[in-house]
């Protein structure tokens, strides 16, 4: 059997995006040799690897073990780049760092500007995601390092401890509940709250977490950062569930309060997770002592 490496990073794309057409987009090829290169490889293994349905494009069983070795190979292939990345001029890498919304908007911004200005031929592919699913995409190899917060099972990753923060209840000074020095969530859900935007990691998450109470939040005004939740929230167009690393830069200067939520998932502790950090590519394995210094310095400070 002969495998071309256009066709390990078609299978792999179509599996991340569940489209055909999404993934030969994302390769870079019409729709129709995506179409070809696919069948032609059915043909080579003698296998269907792809199924077309109604909820996009699905791996057949073969299709998904094609799918782990191929991710493999497109690893080592990534790894020996980083590693020879100093002696080969022109050649980039591409670090793939998933993370949940706090650690993405808080706390990693300062971490990555310091990491891009030591390593100007890298490039990072930052996306925010729920925990639940930054574990999946690490172990399935979409991710070379996550953030995730929470009682997440991180299964047989590797973890290292990071930050901690808070998830809390913000309301205008004027409000009836700020005189409250701590509240449980359900009391709220009586409540119009400001909310960030529905793609957000953190909107899901509170999602889930009223799902899971048979109830759901009256969203009535949905924003873009965590700033502009405060603004509005100090113009009483509603109270939101923050976090309170964000809302501290804020509460100096708006007229918010900050309520502590009695719930144990409010708490949120962070953690860094890859596969195995020994096979991480020289440009990946080179930031992680970078995020174990922030969580450190920031341990110093509180």
């Amino acid at each position: 059997m002969h495998f071309d490496l256009v066709d390990l990073r078609l299978i792999v794309r179509v599996a991340e995006l569940n489209s055909l057409t999404r993934g030969a987009e994302s390769s870079h090829i019409s729709l129709a040799a995506a179409s070809t290169r696919i069948k032609n490889l059915e043909e080579s293994v003698g296998a269907k690897l792809l199924y077309r349905s109604s909820q996009g494009m699905t791996l057949t069983q073969p299709g998904k073990t094609f799918l782990q070795h191929a991710i493999a190979v497109l690893g080592q292939i990534e790894n020996m780049r980083g590693d020879m990345q100093e002696y080969a001029n022109g050649i980039k890498g591409q670090l793939r760092i998933f993370s949940n919304t706090t650690a993405l908007c808080e706390f990693l911004p300062p971490v990555l500007g310091s990491y891009l200005k030591n390593h100007p031929d890298i490039n990072i592919h930052l996306r925010e995601m729920l925990s639940h699913d930054i574990v999946r995409a690490v172990l399935d190899g979409f991710a070379d390092i996550g953030v995730v917060a929470g009682s997440v099972n991180t299964e047989n990753l590797e973890i290292i401890p990071y930050r901690s923060d808070q998830l809390v209840l913000v309301v205008p000074t004027s409000h009836s509940l700020a005189i409250r020095s701590s509240i449980a969530f359900s009391e709220t859900l009586d409540l119009v709250h400001v909310g960030l935007h529905e793609a957000s990691a953190l909107h899901a998450f509170l999602k889930q977490i009223c799902d899971g109470m048979h109830s759901q939040l009256q969203l009535r005004i949905q924003v873009g950062n965590f700033q502009a939740a405060c603004r509005m929230i100090e113009a009483q167009a509603g109270v939101g569930i923050l976090p309170k690393s964000a809302v501290n830069l804020h509460v100096g200067s708006m007229d918010i309060k900050i309520i502590p939520l009695d719930d144990t998932w409010a708490d949120r502790h962070m953690h860094v997770c890859m596969r195995n950090l020994e096979t991480l590519p020289a440009f990946a394995r080179n930031l992680v002592p970078m995020l174990q210094a922030d969580a450190e310095n920031a341990s110093y400070a509180s």
